[in-house]
């Protein structure tokens, strides 16, 4: 089939390669009968691989949805009776979780910090401190609005040390950054399959300790379909998902973790790192301003102010891109307009040189000043 190729930059779905396109081209299948299942238990036990998880301790569960369903699961699921969250927040996405445990009416308490800055390591370690109640400590490792790389490990230690549990959103990081989930000191993390591992939209899924999963089983039930035990435990007893799962998705999600091993975990990093690279060149050639620090940077998201220019129209740039074959994407951040660019997905250096020759003449038609201005 003649596929036409879009390179998206965008945070996610990715850019995928047509093997993966492909794959979702299967007979019709009965997700009830024991072929499929097999292949949702090998995806179960092979995507513990992704963060070198140890299957005596660690599971993986599936679920429907997007991203965001893991950030809802976790919360409402893995939270004992008469005790507290604690979120760390410095980005759009540790705010969703903010928003799940408003929704649900969690007893949570919020360390809340600027988006361009990490959080303060002696500040949590005083709130656990003081604050024995807390239960479980939720962040996000890259928060994909910016680009910011929030130190997990470090973070871990000092949760694991009042006893917490330590929830970690690895959307947009899992499978691109190596994580060695015991090393880092993460009790649960999770993704979906159009991120890391460059697969299609509609399957998540959340690492985490087994020992955890079953013992929540006796916490308060919050949801029904986003019940973690409910779905682990229904897993176990059956091999099956215990609502309809996006069948040709999960057909997708297996060829795109097998095209993830064939590359190797520290080959696509370096990929990944080769793109972050061309697009700060190309940034950098044009005069483009950051707003995360760049040692803080996550080496996958770059937050890019708008220039200082009236000629500059991000709706009119992207749609010259767009028309092009190429996908740029608006900012998350409330307080300075910005719009990101991305190196997720089975994009190359190359890929980012052809963009900028597009991107370059984009500004230039619509009468940017380049070197751009500030």
């Amino acid at each position: 089939m003649d596929i036409k190729r879009n390179v998206l930059l965008n945070p996610g779905p990715a850019t995928t390669t047509d093997t993966v396109k492909l794959a979702q081209l299967v007979p019709d299948i009965c997700p009830r009968e024991r072929e499929f299942g097999q292949i949702m238990r090998d995806f179960r036990k092979d995507i513990l691989k992704t963060v070198h998880a140890d299957p005596a301790v660690y599971t993986s569960v599936l679920f429907c949805g997007s991203g965001t369903i893991n950030i809802d699961i976790c919360l409402n699921s893995l939270l004992p009776e008469n005790k507290r969250v604690l979120v760390i927040n410095n980005g759009a996405y540790s705010a969703r979780a903010v928003e799940v445990c408003r929704y649900y009416g969690l007893n949570f308490s919020e360390l809340k910090y600027p988006v361009d800055e990490r959080p303060d390591l002696s500040e949590i370690e005083e709130v656990l401190s003081r604050d024995p109640d807390i239960a479980l400590v939720y962040t996000t490792h890259h928060e994909t609005g910016t680009g910011l790389l929030n130190p997990i490990r470090e973070i871990g230690e000092i949760v694991h040390r009042h006893e917490a549990l330590f929830v970690v959103d690895t959307t947009s990081s899992l499978a691109m950054i190596p994580i060695d989930i015991q090393r880092d000191n993460i009790d649960f993390c999770m993704a979906s399959a159009q991120k890391g591992i460059q697969g299609m939209a509609g399957l998540s899924f959340i690492i985490g300790k087994r020992e955890l999963i079953e013992k929540s089983a006796e916490y308060p039930k919050r949801s029904y379909y986003c019940n973690l035990y409910l779905q682990y435990s229904f897993f176990e007893k059956t091999g099956e998902m215990h609502f309809t799962p996006p069948v040709q998705t999960v057909y997708a999600a297996r060829q795109a973790l097998s095209e993830y091993f064939a590359e190797g975990e520290q080959a696509k990093w370096e990929r990944h790192q080769r793109v972050f690279s061309a697009i700060h060149r190309g940034l950098d050639r044009l005069g483009f301003q950051d707003v995360i620090r760049r040692e803080w940077q996550s080496g996958l998201v770059v937050a890019v102010r708008y220039p200082n220019d009236p000629a500059w129209d991000f709706e009119k740039v992207h749609d010259y891109c767009y028309e092009r074959g190429f996908t740029i994407y608006p900012g998350k951040i409330d307080s300075v307009n910005t719009f990101r660019l991305c190196a997720l997905g089975a994009i190359d250096e190359q890929d980012i040189e052809d963009f900028f020759a597009v991107f370059t003449e984009g500004c230039k038609n619509l009468g940017v000043a380049i070197p751009v201005k500030y």
